[in-house]
């Protein structure tokens, strides 16, 4: 199974795409989006495209997003959920079943503590897909929210506990 890891922003939206077999994961891809623009509707249709593209041509089963947190700004943090809604909306136009994890849940499962650094996140998700180039911050990020999901299917396999998504699978898929 492919999952696309999606760490979204309205400045810089970055993603990691890795394959989850049953005894290991594998790195496939990893970047991120730098969002030019001075509006905000220019900036969320450049995620919205350039996600679509890359689910096109790596054709992910699951894509595995941040869940909104609270920022310091109100406006902040409006414009990150408008960013997560466009990431969402490319997923789900292409037919991938979406789920969300927290930021603490997610560097609890990728680092072992809730509270761990950006350099530690950074530092786990290259051991752990053996990467030995330096990864930008937010690729860092979109490759352990996929880390993070891959091991919550693990668990759902070994116990058959589901995994919640958002979204419900549909057979438009392109």
């Amino acid at each position: 199974m492919i999952i696309l890891g999606i760490d979204p922003g309205s400045r810089i939206t970055g993603y990691g795409l890795i394959r989850n077999l049953s005894n290991k994961i594998e790195y496939l891809h990893s970047g991120y989006i730098r969002v030019e623009g001075k509006q905000l509707p220019e900036r969320l249709g450049v995620i919205f495209s350039q996600l679509s593209d890359l689910i096109q041509q790596h054709q992910p089963e699951h894509m595995s997003i941040e869940s909104v947190f609270m920022h310091k700004n109100a406006d902040s943090a409006l414009k990150l959920g408008q960013a997560r809604g466009a990431a969402i909306c490319a997923g789900h136009y292409a037919g991938l079943e979406v789920f969300e994890y927290a930021p603490r849940e997610i560097k609890l499962t990728v680092v072992g503590q809730g509270g761990a650094e950006k350099e530690q996140v950074q530092h786990m998700v290259k051991r752990l897909l053996s990467i030995r180039e330096d990864l930008q911050s937010d690729e860092a990020d979109g490759l352990a929210i996929a880390i993070c999901h891959a091991q919550h299917q693990a668990i759902q396999h070994k116990t058959g506990i589901p995994v919640k998504s958002f979204t419900r699978r549909r057979s438009l898929r392109r």
